[in-house]
Parts: structure tokens; sequence; C-alpha cells
């Protein structure tokens, strides 16, 4: 059995810290994923958009000043390989975006799971320390107080004075 295999069983090791052991399409599948997001992010910023309209910009006035033989789009015409080219990317923004949003939604998902049992923790957790508040308070209160320790102390030293004065009484009497 690979040494990889071995680490991958230990339970205590945290699943981050583990030497992955690439499953088929696993890894690839996870880059994919990955890659996906990082494009769909690029895409959700303000300079994504000042780029395409650049290039938008660009292309036109290209295919619009530029001579004639230097011209790969025609205004004349529309320009048609712009609109492919919109359209193209358009065509595989929407599914990179909704595949970026779906691992999102797990994540959520998975993040919802892990704070549910967290409260449920935390939910218990709390309930064992109110009812062991609530024996702590019994166990006080069957706890002598410090008036009950002198009030008993007190009569312990007058039981104890009454026995030497009768002693004393006994001993005057016995002479």
């Amino acid at each position: 059995m690979a040494r990889a295999d071995v680490e991958d069983r230990r339970f205590e090791t945290p699943k981050g810290t583990r030497r992955s052991v690439p499953f088929r399409g696993s890894s690839d599948s996870d880059r994919f994923g990955r890659a996906t997001e990082v494009i769909a992010r690029g895409m959700g910023t303000p300079w994504f958009l000042l780029g395409l309209t650049l290039f938008v910009a660009l292309w036109m006035l290209w295919n619009t000043i530029a001579p004639a033989d230097w011209q790969f789009d025609r205004a004349d015409y529309g320009f048609i390989a712009l609109t492919l080219v919109l359209s193209l990317q358009a065509s595989y923004a929407a599914p990179l975006i909704l595949l970026a949003q779906n691992r999102q939604d797990d994540r959520d998902r998975v993040q919802i799971e892990q704070d549910r049992q967290r409260a449920e923790r935390n939910l218990a957790d709390t309930e064992y320390l109110a009812r062991e508040v609530v024996a702590l308070r019994l166990a006080v209160k069957e706890l002598a107080s410090k008036d009950f320790i002198r009030q008993e102390l007190r009569q312990v030293l007058d039981e104890l004075d009454r026995r030497d004065d009768e002693q004393q009484e006994a001993a005057e009497h016995a002479r």
C-alpha cells in the first residue's frame, strides 16, 4: 500500500493537509471548477467591462477609420465579426457563471450545515452548563453559611464555658 494511501486514511489529519490521491477526473474537475470561478469573478469586475468596452471601441474605430484594405470587419455590413465574437463570448460566459454559482451554492450548503451543527453543539453545551449552574446553586444552598457556623461555634463555646464553670465550682466544693 502506498504511503499516500495510508496518509489519506488517517482521520486525525485535517483534509486540507493530506496529500491528495487523484481519483479519475477528480482533480481535473476541481481544477476546471476553480478556473471557471476565476473567469466568472474576472467577468464581474469593472476592469473587464472597461477592457471589453475599449476592445469594442477600438474594433469599431479600426474598421471604420482604417484604410479599406486593412479593415477586416466592415461597418457597411454591421460589424458581423464583432457580433460573432461578442456572441461567442456571451455563449461561454453564461455557462461559466452558472458553474461558478453552482460551486458557490455547494459551498454555501456545506457552510450552512456546519453552522447548524455548530449551533446544535453550542445549544447542547449551553443546556449542559445551565444544568451544572442549577446543580451548583442547589449545592450552595445546602452549604453552611457564615452566620450558621458562627452560631454553632457560639453554642459550642457557651457549652465549653458552662462545663468549665461547672468544673471550677466542683473543684471549689471539693476543697
